[in-house]
């Protein structure tokens, strides 16, 4: 089995992604931005930042941004496509653990987008992935994230979903489940990943990704205990809807107190 978030998933991510609307997605961070912040964002800090499609478009608007991962992999293609960037130098990328970090500065805002926060599977990850923010924003700084919604994953419950995207060169199909563990608020996705050119398969993997999913009482009290504040908590991408059953992803707002 390979570990999660493998070479080989690395190098279909941004395929199997290509109709996320990473533009639409920048724009609400922007919004939040200039709704929420107590002074002019400037610098931004991406964690988990994956091949670097958020820090890219928001270095292109204008912002300084620094992006973390832990796979060396997804940096690869990161750092790929910003030294393609007219002023590549906005936008920096770091190997590293979210929840021991440290770049020793502050920046104005934060990111953990794509469901990062929910990938910290323990109690004492979610709360040093917290810290190592906090330590990491300035006061009043903002914390922007997205997480797996509780009501939402138990009422819908995870089903089989096949996704076929097509490439110039053939295609990569992917296959995924989940099960649920609800005494640990865990959802288990398995992933059978192949990338065909031709007719022939050239690769293929199979990871199992662990996901936890959050009830807002849990989030609020995590955040509190890391030095934040959360100011809102939304349906996602529909971030003026609040948040029930049907929404599975849900974004967060907070603030560094």
């Amino acid at each position: 089995m390979n570990k999660t978030f493998s070479p080989i998933y690395a190098d279909v991510y941004d395929v199997l992604y290509r109709n996320k609307n990473y533009t639409a997605e920048c724009d609400l961070i922007e919004c939040i931005f200039q709704t929420y912040s107590d002074g002019s964002i400037h610098s931004v800090l991406d964690l988990g930042c994956g091949t670097g499609n958020h820090a890219i478009l928001l270095a292109q608007r204008g912002y300084k941004v620094v992006g973390v991962d832990r796979s060396e992999s997804m940096l690869t293609y990161a750092r790929e496509k910003a030294a393609k960037l007219s002023n590549s130098s906005s936008v920096t990328f770091h190997q590293g653990d979210i929840r021991s970090i440290d770049l020793q500065r502050h920046f104005d805002a934060a990111l953990m987008m794509f469901a990062v926060l929910s990938y910290q599977l323990e109690n004492a990850d979610v709360l040093s992935a917290l810290r190592t923010t906090r330590r990491h924003l300035r006061p009043g700084g903002l914390l922007i994230f997205d997480v797996w919604y509780g009501p939402a994953v138990l009422h819908q419950r995870p089903s089989q979903r096949i996704k076929v995207m097509p490439t110039s060169e053939g295609q990569v199909l992917r296959v995924s489940s989940g099960e649920l563990d609800v005494c640990h608020h865990i959802c288990t996705v398995h992933f059978h990943v192949w990338r065909i050119v031709g007719n022939r398969l050239v690769a293929e993997t199979r990871e199992n990704h662990k996901v936890r999913y959050f009830f807002p009482l849990e989030l609020e009290f995590y955040l509190e205990c890391s030095g934040f504040a959360l100011i809102r908590l939304g349906a996602f991408p529909e971030f003026g809807r609040d948040p029930d059953e049907t929404t599975w992803n849900v974004l967060g707002v907070a603030r560094a107190v």
